[in-house]
């Protein structure tokens, strides 16, 4: 990778805010061509999450509708979470799957990792196509039962103008999961 050759130096860090979940880090760089500049991010905490699309075998997408802090709404949007210690990405789709809507699958196939914000966030997310469930169900650490949605995949492309399918990740999973349920 070229393009790492010229990444700026890193003269100083230091962490500038921590609450009980984040650490927001200041850091002071040089770039290649001398100018210097202060950037904040969020510290990276080495725990990478999952996304997961789950389609059933009578066609539906089964999305979960939950509390966003961020938005102060309930979102729609499709089961994800964090990677625990010690699993894999596919061992921790699955476990979400049970833990949010019941279900475990034998066939989740990994359709792409993402970023969310690479300016200021390192962790990475890995979007998974769920098929052939069965219906499992895990206790989970929500604090409120989730309502699951159902959503014809024939109508896959109409759920992007729903008001409350914002979700970029949602979105960018539902847009990757229709091409590879269409081929």
């Amino acid at each position: 990778m070229a393009a790492d050759k010229n990444k700026p130096e890193i003269l100083s860090t230091e962490v500038v805010a921590q609450s009980r979940l984040f650490k927001i880090e200041s850091l002071e760089l040089r770039f290649s061509n001398g100018v210097e500049r202060t950037y904040e991010r969020m510290m990276p905490s080495g725990r990478h999450a999952v996304l997961i699309v789950p389609v059933t075998a009578d066609g539906n997408l089964l999305l979960i509708r939950e509390y966003s802090a961020g938005t102060d709404n309930y979102e729609l949007g499709f089961p994800k979470g964090l990677i625990d210690a010690g699993e894999s990405a596919e061992q921790a789709a699955n476990r979400e799957l049970k833990e949010e809507i019941g279900f475990g699958s034998n066939s989740l196939q990994a359709l792409k990792e993402v970023v969310l914000a690479p300016s200021y966030f390192s962790s990475r997310m890995t979007l998974f196509l769920a098929q052939d469930l069965y219906p499992e169900q895990l206790e989970g650490d929500e604090p409120e039962p989730l309502e699951i949605v159902r959503w014809p995949v024939s109508q896959g492309e109409e759920l992007i103008n729903h008001l409350d399918f914002a979700e970029a990740r949602s979105i960018t999973a539902l847009f990757l999961a229709l091409k590879q349920l269409s081929q």
